[in-house]
């Protein structure tokens, strides 16, 4: 009893200790937010950036004229901004939707080579190889993406800094759909606010999330396309980008909203290749990260990146594992003993969900509150919806132990949802 007492404390502590530095983040956030977010401006206008704007789409025709309108849209010169979609082995009418709404259009077919990952790279040697295609960096959508009018023009300015990559503030179009699209929201606008935010701010490198983001086309020939085939190819790319030193920032006046996932079969499914691909990832980055934590040029985004792809949610389901075979494997020995390891044991497992579940809850209540007036949703639903959002959180430890042993492929996420969102 005392050895598993031990061994429960050894656990906590360190994950306490390695992930501390992610409190610190929170409360700079807060302080920083408390203050005003916004930087003093320089008064002098950025040079404008002749940019792409690219999509891949797979089966996306109910969507993807809406993005396309929003890009149209931009409070930029449309001279340099082109709009591109790769329809990515459609078998419906997007490659048609996305050339009436006003793009140029690629196909691509490829069943051996499927996944984002393939399909961007196939995008970027299209139009590296195009002598008219000459562009100062990439902005990356996903089909159901819309994407706020000022987002090109903020995006510009902060590249004009002279960053390598770029994420932007990631909201929702649906957070009211279900109690589900909604934890997603907040999810990632806690990762906006409490994480990319104060990376940003304290110098060190922030991480991109799948879409609405921007990378140098300075990056994209350095590595002769996007050679970044993993589940999670955005995370892959993010380790990648702390490995060499590569900057990425983030702006937050770059709004782009998407489409969440309203059902737990889906969201298990996605959720499950987000979970598979982090272990890829840690597997084919996690030594170089380690060593870039000493040696590299962006010492502490490396140690953050490998926090963050660090199987740590799996060790806690290892940990409650224990603590259950112990409680079970105790009950052939005498009675006292048994009880004891028993209490022990349970008490631990239902201890370690009751501060999980209340550290989620705290940081899905601070996220609400902040982004509270961000959030497209009626205010019954921000409130309603808020404590399922460790719920949500906590099914990722199945998930987490299930994507250890389980082959995942990609597999698209069907998107219809057209939402009236101000942009």
């Amino acid at each position: 009893m005392r050895f598993l007492e031990q061994f429960n404390d050894i656990v906590g502590i360190m994950l306490f200790v390695v992930y501390l530095y992610q409190i610190f983040y929170t409360l700079y956030a807060l302080a920083r937010t408390s203050m005003g977010k916004k930087e003093q401006e320089t008064g002098e206008e950025p040079p404008l950036h002749r940019f792409a704007a690219i999509v891949c789409a797979r089966n996306e025709e109910h969507v993807i004229g809406e993005l396309i309108a929003s890009l149209k849209a931009q409070d930029y010169p449309a001279s340099l901004l082109d709009i591109y979609v790769l329809a990515d082995n459609c078998t419906d009418g997007t490659a048609q939707a996305a050339r009436e709404a006003g793009a140029i259009v690629y196909e691509r077919a490829d069943t051996a080579h499927v996944g984002k990952g393939y399909a961007l790279d196939y995008l970027f040697k299209r139009l590296m190889a195009s002598s008219a295609a000459q562009y100062d960096a990439y902005l990356v959508f996903d089909a159901d993406n819309i994407v706020h009018k000022g987002f090109v023009r903020a995006m510009n300015a902060t590249f004009s800094q002279g960053y390598d990559v770029l994420t932007s503030y990631r909201n929702s179009k649906n957070f009211g759909s279900s109690w589900i699209s909604a934890s997603y929201s907040i999810w990632f606008l806690r990762e906006a606010r409490f994480l990319n935010y104060p990376r940003m701010m304290l110098g060190t490198n922030c991480a991109i999330s799948g879409t609405g983001f921007l990378v140098s086309d300075r990056i994209i020939r350095e590595n002769q396309g996007w050679p970044y085939f993993l589940l999670t190819e955005d995370i892959e790319f993010s380790a990648s980008c702390a490995v060499h030193g590569w900057r990425i920032g983030y702006c937050e006046d770059a709004i782009v909203y998407d489409e969440q996932p309203v059902g737990m079969r889906q969201s298990w499914r996605q959720r499950m290749r987000w979970a598979k691909g982090f272990y890829q990832v840690n597997a084919r980055y996690g030594t170089r990260l380690l060593g870039g934590c000493f040696t590299g040029k962006r010492r502490f985004s490396c140690y953050d990146m490998l926090m963050t792809v660090a199987p740590c949610m799996l060790l806690s389901v290892i940990v409650m594992i224990v603590n259950l075979f112990m409680a079970f494997s105790f009950l052939t020995q005498p009675y006292l003993m048994a009880v004891l390891m028993c209490v022990t044991a349970l008490s631990y497992v239902v201890r370690a969900l009751r501060y999980m579940y209340m550290i989620l809850f705290l940081y899905g209540l601070l996220t609400v509150i902040v982004e509270w007036p961000n959030i497209p949703a009626k205010p019954i639903k921000k409130v309603m919806y808020l404590p399922l959002f460790p719920v949500f959180m906590i099914t990722y430890m199945p998930i987490a132990l299930v994507a250890l042993f389980k082959r995942v492929e990609w597999k698209p996420i069907r998107h219809t949802s057209v939402e009236n969102v101000k942009v």
